[in-house]
């Protein structure tokens, strides 16, 4: 069974929607038979690359609201992510461009190390206020997961990867979504949203009872619940 989960590497929800969908998977009795991909949406690709600033006032000013407004908002997501036992900074964090983010992803797939990337820049993200839009700040994170250097720096200079992201965007929005993290089990099933460990557990057990259906044979002679006839 595959479970594709779209998200951005900034996009506060897609983290904890991270945790909550590991929640659900850790409940999961066939979880070995879950396979994880991650896939791309680029939250704000209107943004040029090599350009970061600042979140919070832009989150306001987009919002139309205040910066204290916007700054109270961030807490209460904050405190949602401490329910998942992660440790959130939005007030203090810089955005900009994830493309090149998004083109290693897709090298480090090629690797095996999608989900370990992915983890690490989420963390480097969130948890340490690191930057995560350049080549020169997302080398070490990638050396980290276990990728070449010399590669990373070559995959991201010939730009191998961005077809593929861009087909990852088309299909999120052939398939409806409008925003992340977005959870798409077996093409046939989708969730949009930071959805609870619970709900996320409900669709994976549905979508292995589709796949995998109970195959009866004629009834024989038996008893009932209340009587057992001679």
């Amino acid at each position: 069974m595959q479970v594709e989960v779209w998200s951005d590497v900034v996009c506060p929800w897609c983290y904890i929607g991270k945790r909550r969908l590991e929640s659900a998977l850790e409940q999961f009795p066939h979880r070995d038979s879950v396979e994880v991909v991650w896939r791309s949406f680029e939250l704000d690709p209107s943004v040029p690359e090599g350009q970061t600033h600042p979140t919070l006032p832009a989150l306001a000013a987009k919002y139309g609201t205040d910066v204290e407004s916007m700054r109270a908002n961030m807490a209460r997501v904050e405190q949602v992510a401490a329910d998942e036992g992660l440790e959130y900074h939005l007030a203090d964090a810089v955005s900009g461009n994830t493309l090149l983010a998004h083109e290693l992803l897709h090298l480090a797939a090629e690797h095996g190390k999608r989900n370990e990337l992915k983890e690490r820049l989420l963390h480097a993200y969130f948890e340490e206020g690191r930057p995560v839009f350049d080549v020169d700040s997302l080398v070490p994170f990638a050396v980290e997961a276990g990728l070449d250097e010399a590669e990373v720096r070559a995959a991201l200079a010939d730009r191998r990867y961005l077809a593929a992201v861009r087909q990852d965007g088309a299909t999120a929005q052939a398939l409806g979504a409008t925003g992340v993290p977005f959870f798409v089990v077996d093409r046939k099933y989708g969730a949009a949203g930071a959805q609870p460990a619970e709900l996320l557990l409900q669709i994976l057990a549905r979508a292995w009872a589709d796949a995998n259906p109970l195959v009866t044979v004629p009834a024989a002679d038996g008893c009932t619940d209340d009587s057992c006839a001679v």
